[in-house]
C-alpha cells in the first residue's frame, strides 16, 4: 500500500527547516520534539527519500529537501495568508444584520446606537423589525432581539442589559370618581392593559384583572389612563413625564416591578463581529432606564 505525503506533514517540515532544528518547531507548533520527528520520518517514509541532515547541533534540509521546503513553504505561505483573511473577515463587522425588537424600547432606544453603529462600521448594513411578539431567530433569520421580560427560551444565549420600572398609575380623574385601590379592590377596578385578562402582582399578591380596554401599544394605553379610563401599568419611561406634570399618580405607594431588558442571540460560539460589536454597542450606547423618584410624584397644580 503507498503512503501518501500528508499536507500536514509538510508543513511541519517548512516548520523545521523555517525554525532551524526539531526542538525550535515543536515550541512552535505546540507539539512535543518526539512528534515532530515522527512527522518528518513518515514524511520521509511517504516520499522515499531524504529530506534533511540531522547531526547533534544542527538540522539542514538535503539538496532535495531544499528544492522540497520551497514548495512547503509557498503552501503555508498560503495557508497562512487564508487564515489571516478568514480572521480578518470576522474580526471586521460585515454584511446585513437583521434585529428584532419591541415597539417602544426600538422607538426610544435604537436610533442612536444603529446610527451610530454604521457611521463607526461602514461595511454592515441593519434591518430593524418592530414587533411586540417574540420573533423565532432561527426559523425568521434574525441575528438577535431585544426581549424585555423573564426568558422563556433556554437555547438562546442572552445577556442583560439593564431593567426598567413598571408602575401602577391612575389620573387624578379617575381618583375623584373612584375611590383608590389597593390590592384587595383592585379586581373590581376598571383597567386598562394590554391582554384581555393580566395577572398583576402588587405587594406579593397576584391580582387577575379583566382590561376595560385592551390595545396592544403601551402609548396608548397611557393617554387612556391620563383621560381617565381606568388604572395602569406602564413602563417609567412611557408615563414619567405624566406623573411630573400630575397627569397621573402612582398607586400602591413605592410599588414598582423591575422587568429585565436581554438581549438574545443564536449562540455564543464562533459569533460572527457583526453581532458581538452590536451588542456592546448596545450595552455602551443605551442609557439606564431610571424609576421616578420622589419628588418627580409630588402632585402639581395647574
Amino acid at each position: 500500500m503507498t503512503i501518501e505525503a500528508s499536507p500536514s506533514d509538510m508543513l511541519v517540515f517548512a516548520t523545521v527547516v523555517r525554525e532551524g532544528g526539531f526542538t525550535r518547531a515543536a515550541r512552535r507548533l505546540g507539539v512535543t520534539k518526539q512528534t515532530v520527528s515522527e512527522r518528518i520520518a513518515r514524511l520521509e517514509g511517504a516520499l522515499e527519500v531524504r529530506l534533511l541532515e540531522r547531526s547533534t547541533r544542527r538540522v539542514r534540509p538535503t539538496d532535495i529537501g531544499a528544492a522540497y521546503y520551497a514548495r512547503c513553504a509557498a503552501i503555508a505561505a498560503q495557508i497562512e495568508e487564508a487564515n489571516n483573511e478568514v480572521t480578518q473577515r470576522t474580526s471586521e463587522p460585515v454584511g446585513l444584520l437583521r434585529v428584532s425588537s419591541p415597539y417602544l424600547y426600538g422607538r426610544r432606544f435604537l436610533g442612536r446606537v444603529v446610527t451610530e453603529f454604521i457611521a463607526r462600521y461602514p461595511k454592515t448594513r441593519i434591518e430593524i423589525t418592530l414587533a411586540d411578539r417574540r420573533v423565532n431567530l432561527i426559523d425568521e433569520g434574525f441575528d438577535l432581539a431585544i426581549r424585555i421580560g423573564e426568558l422563556d427560551d433556554s437555547s438562546l444565549t442572552a445577556r442583560k442589559l439593564s431593567s426598567g420600572h413598571m408602575y401602577y398609575v391612575a389620573s387624578p380623574t379617575y381618583l375623584a370618581r373612584h375611590s383608590a385601590p389597593d390590592p384587595a379592590t383592585l379586581r373590581g377596578a376598571r383597567c386598562v392593559g394590554m391582554q384581555a385578562h393580566e395577572t398583576w402582582k402588587i405587594r406579593g399578591v397576584n391580582v387577575k384583572v379583566e382590561p376595560v380596554l385592551v390595545v396592544n401599544d403601551l402609548e396608548i394605553v397611557c393617554d387612556a389612563a391620563i383621560a381617565g379610563v381606568g388604572v395602569a401599568r406602564l413602563p417609567s419611561l412611557v408615563c414619567r413625564e405624566a406623573v411630573r406634570d400630575g397627569r397621573l399618580r402612582v398607586l400602591f405607594d413605592d410599588e414598582s416591578m423591575l422587568r429585565p431588558v436581554y438581549v438574545v442571540y443564536p449562540s455564543r460560539a464562533y459569533l460572527p463581529a457583526k453581532v458581538r460589536l452590536f451588542i456592546d454597542a448596545l450595552a455602551e450606547l443605551v442609557e439606564p432606564m431610571q424609576p421616578i423618584t420622589r419628588s418627580e410624584r409630588a402632585p402639581h397644580r395647574r
